[in-house]
């Protein structure tokens, strides 16, 4: 197409979950209970961190990150497509857009470098138990978080400039917020540099944690088969299988949308599957990995008691 054909866009529409208006109430209240969820579930997590001596630990560090990440998840698409569903109104102008797409993808990626930080935890405790208080310390984590953070930061930045400097034939995104594949789709042209670093820098930065994870699992699972003690076994079951079923929530459908930029065939899919993977599996995770631990329900216990003794 000729460059003199290229529409010059300020702001796009975002379609939602669904164009049906007979749909729009459910979605609406589908919205709303998930985004409420995720907030109690997450701001609960959080605070039993902070307000319990117990839980100030390095592990519980890395799930009081995971918990503010996932309230982030939530916070940076929900809100938005409340408002957009109610009031019909879905315009976004271009530049809070691209300030989306590269919040959502830093908040996104940051979620898999700490199931990979969690992964290597619960690898520790379960291989080297003995030298877990020692491997595990307030400064592996903070470092481990701090390089995260930076590399993910990077990658968001990249992709989002990338995707400022295409030229857009329509402003009509099949989605509920400005992701990168829907945008992609509205390219004049194929984004072969677009599609060619999601394929290198981006499979490198977002797999990566991927990778380690499945390699760690498959260090404990080489241990955990080496066990004689049937006690052993489920303790070790009991420590990793939380953040492992985490971990297949998130990878299962987070990933797939953005190796297959050119598949406008499936749309309307990874709408639902990025819902899922944005808004309610970071709701599932308090209940998934954190409030079914004993230590958290203790805790949860000690603090209750505490505000019933202060407000007698």
């Amino acid at each position: 197409m000729d460059e003199g054909n290229w529409t010059s866009i300020s702001e796009f529409v975002l379609l939602g979950l669904s164009e049906q208006q007979d749909l729009q109430p459910l979605i609406v209240a589908v919205l709303l209970v998930t985004y409420l969820v995720n907030l109690a579930g997450n701001s609960l997590l959080l605070g039993l961190v902070c307000a319990d001596p117990q839980l100030r630990s390095p592990m519980y560090f890395l799930l009081s990150q995971l918990a503010v990440v996932d309230m982030s998840f939530a916070s940076i698409t929900l809100p938005q497509a409340l408002v957009h569903a109610l009031t019909q109104h879905r315009a976004i102008s271009f530049t809070s857009c691209m300030a989306q797409l590269f919040l959502f993808l830093t908040v996104g990626n940051m979620e898999g470098y700490l199931l990979a930080a969690m992964a290597y935890d619960r690898y520790v405790a379960v291989c080297d138990p003995l030298r877990y208080s020692a491997v595990v310390t307030w400064s592996l984590c903070l470092k481990m978080v701090a390089a995260s953070w930076a590399v993910v930061i990077l990658h968001s930045l990249l992709a989002t400039v990338m995707a400022a400097q295409l030229h857009y034939c329509g402003n009509h995104l099949q989605h509920f917020f400005c992701d990168l594949p829907p945008l992609l789709l509205l390219s004049c042209t194929r984004p072969l540099a677009n599609e060619l670093v999601a394929l290198t820098e981006g499979v490198l930065v977002v797999l990566s944690p991927f990778a380690f994870i499945m390699a760690t699992y498959t260090r404990i699972g080489l241990a955990v088969a080496r066990l004689r003690s049937a006690q052993g076994l489920r303790k070790a079951l009991s420590t990793c299988s939380s953040h492992l079923i985490v971990v297949l929530l998130f990878y299962g459908t987070a990933v797939w949308p953005y190796f297959r930029p050119d598949s406008s065939d499936a749309e309307g899919h990874d709408q639902q599957v990025t819902f899922f993977y944005t808004a309610v599996a970071p709701a599932l995770n308090p209940l998934i990995y954190s409030l079914r631990n004993k230590d958290v329900a203790a805790a949860l216990r000690r603090v209750w008691r505490r505000v019933r003794a202060w407000g007698m």
